[in-house]
């Protein structure tokens, strides 16, 4: 008999951890090779790790809510043959040189459990976000220290830069003033009178705790509107065009490829080819310090069946014709529905878009994706009267319109630069060539 370490795969290059949140099989179950062993959570998507060798799981090293480093060993399955008694041996010597380095961080995420005999958890009305939280467990900083914290976030909320801060003076200075601020009562008293909104609830009410993911996104979405300076700009776009030109190819398209042409890839080429125009709109900030991404890699909002929001990222999309675009979009949304996204299939993203014309509404003022400078929202398509004009003279005609809704960050776009891309991926939409060959 020979036993096979699993372990956690490398998910992507700056993801280093994950958290266990479901073991799918127990101690004295057998498994087959590519079968789902347990479920994982990074920062924005939650994912299955596969057994690679049929046999039996005998030993479990990690438990629900575990932080679990890249390369370690989570089960021990004990397989019939000794094809992988070798390969666990190469991998054990590949991160055996970090290994009192991670055993270390283990030791003292166990010693601050058992000295605080409780999980850090957010209290009140202050949401700590899994990074705070895995610094606070690492560092011995117990809940009601945490608590105590000053807060340079929304809301006196507790940021990655407060905790290392704190971390930093509690090292070099003494500890009677935190030992003050915790056991002064005034400060642990104003941490929920500061949003102790009373919220009645009654027996006919339904309380619904947030998910793992929703905590998250509202996280997010938070910190970048504290972040970022948001500005809008409209622009109201005629498809006429390229309303008529999909309905005309769409049935063949769908026969020669086997999946349907949505509107949702034109629009993403179109923007892909203003990002090539306007580079400055392709852009992160970082501190005081702007960084011009050389790939144009898109990100494309998508609602998942439990109401929240994930974004998987189209790498290089400017490279891509119309045909790669339209088979990059429909299989992201198809594996962001059905939960099969990897970790780094939702990294990487330089611009965003997200369709709110899906949901009938008309136009958005979308929030702006950290790091990135903008965000595109595509409004619905509808049917109008416009004046068309021709040079016989100007006349009323039925038209398919649409509004592009453009949010940016004013820190480092400017009103012309914002206003200015926009325009541009409408001038691209509305010069559709109705004979384009697909």
């Amino acid at each position: 008999m020979a036993r096979f370490e699993l372990k956690l795969p490398k998910m992507g290059e700056s993801v280093a951890e994950a958290t266990v949140t479901n073991w799918l099989k127990n101690v004295g179950e057998t498994i087959e090779a590519d079968e789902a062993v347990l479920e994982i959570a990074t920062d924005k998507v939650d994912s299955e790790v596969p057994s690679e060798v049929d046999g039996t799981l005998v030993e479990i090293l990690f438990q629900v809510d575990d932080v679990v480093q890249v390369g370690q060993t989570l089960a021990i399955i004990e397989t019939d043959g000794e094809v992988s008694a070798e390969a666990p041996a190469a991998e054990t010597a590949k991160v055996s040189e970090p290994a009192p380095a991670i055993a270390e961080v283990e030791n003292t995420v166990i010693a601050a459990k058992e000295a605080t005999q409780t999980v850090i958890e957010s209290s009140g009305d202050r949401f700590y976000s899994p990074l705070v939280k895995n610094i606070a467990a690492q560092e011995g900083i117990s809940q009601t220290e945490l608590d105590a914290i000053s807060g340079t976030g929304k809301d006196g909320r507790v940021t990655k830069n407060d905790i290392l801060s704190y971390v930093e003076n509690r090292g070099a200075a003494p500890a009677q003033p935190a030992q003050k601020e915790v056991a002064t009562p005034t400060p642990t008293k104003a941490t929920p009178s500061k949003a102790a909104t009373p919220v009645s609830v009654n027996g006919e009410d339904e309380i619904i705790e947030m998910t793992r993911m929703g905590k998250l996104i509202a996280h997010h979405m938070v910190e970048s509107v504290s972040t970022s300076a948001h500005v809008q700009s409209f622009v109201e776009c005629d498809v006429t065009n390229i309303w008529n030109w999909r309905k005309k190819v769409k049935t063949a398209y769908e026969k020669r490829e086997g999946e349907k042409l949505t509107f949702t890839p034109i629009f993403m080429e179109a923007v892909a080819k203003a990002l090539k125009d306007f580079p400055l709109m392709n852009i992160s900030v970082d501190g005081d310090t702007i960084i011009k991404r050389k790939n144009i890699n898109l990100g494309m909002a998508a609602a998942l069946p439990d109401g929240n929001l994930i974004v998987p990222v189209i790498k290089n999309a400017d490279q891509l014709n119309l045909v790669g675009m339209s088979k990059a979009v429909n299989d992201l949304a198809g594996r962001a529905r059905n939960n099969q996204l990897k970790p780094d299939e939702i990294q990487g993203g330089t611009y965003t878009v997200t369709n709110v014309g899906t949901f009938g509404s008309v136009m958005g003022t979308p929030i702006i994706n950290q790091p990135q400078v903008g965000i595109l929202a595509l409004g619905a398509i509808r049917k109008v009267p416009a004046v068309i004009e021709t040079p016989e003279g100007d006349f009323i005609g039925i038209r398919y319109k649409m509004f592009l809704s453009h949010s940016y960050d004013h820190r480092v776009v400017n009103g012309a630069l914002g206003g200015q891309f926009v325009k541009a991926v409408a001038d691209y939409l509305e010069a559709w060539d109705v004979n384009r060959e697909i």
